[in-house]
């Protein structure tokens, strides 16, 4: 559903998480953290003040947010936005050998920081992904969790403008 900036203020507060709960990956408890905030100024502002939440989180509340994103192309149930992420950079149409590339690379990267692979796939495509991994790997846990919210955050924020940016050409 498309919403505006009007809209999203005069929301109650389970149509705020209906409509913001996924905005990060299965965790509508950031939307219900924030609601009493409203109202936003702007999309960035509620960004911002979505993102003051997340940061105020401790450490197993931070990797549950991590650990709510899949795999990247994985064939599991995950968030409609983060399937029309992965389709736009082809992800979901991978040739047999490089889904075995990308389940070879998410594996290693799960086994040594416990937690998946995180980037804002709408600013790659699959071989700067691929070169992420690669580059990233070599990251300590605490280099690599900082990195992971930092691309959650990225997400968020194209999740979010994606809703401006619909409503916009919608009025059109």
């Amino acid at each position: 559903m498309i919403y505006s900036l009007a809209q999203i203020n005069r929301m109650d507060r389970h149509q705020f998480i209906q409509a913001l709960g996924e905005i990060f990956e299965h965790t509508p408890t950031i939307a219900d953290r924030v609601w009493h905030q409203r109202p936003f100024n702007s999309i960035e502002d509620l960004h911002q003040k979505m993102m003051t939440v997340v940061m105020g989180f401790d450490l197993e509340q931070k990797l549950a947010l991590v650990r709510a994103h899949p795999d990247l192309g994985s064939k599991v149930k995950m968030a409609v936005a983060s399937v029309q992420e992965q389709a736009g950079v082809g992800l979901d149409r991978l040739h047999p050998t490089e889904f075995a590339k990308f389940q070879q690379l998410n594996q290693s990267y799960t086994e040594k920081f416990d937690f998946p692979f995180i980037i804002a796939v709408k600013n790659h495509n699959k071989s700067s992904i691929l070169a992420a991994f690669d580059r990233r790997l070599q990251n300590s846990a605490e280099v690599e969790l900082a990195t992971a919210m930092e691309e959650i955050s990225q997400i968020a924020r194209f999740r979010l403008l994606a809703i401006a940016d619909r409503v916009e050409s919608h009025i059109l």
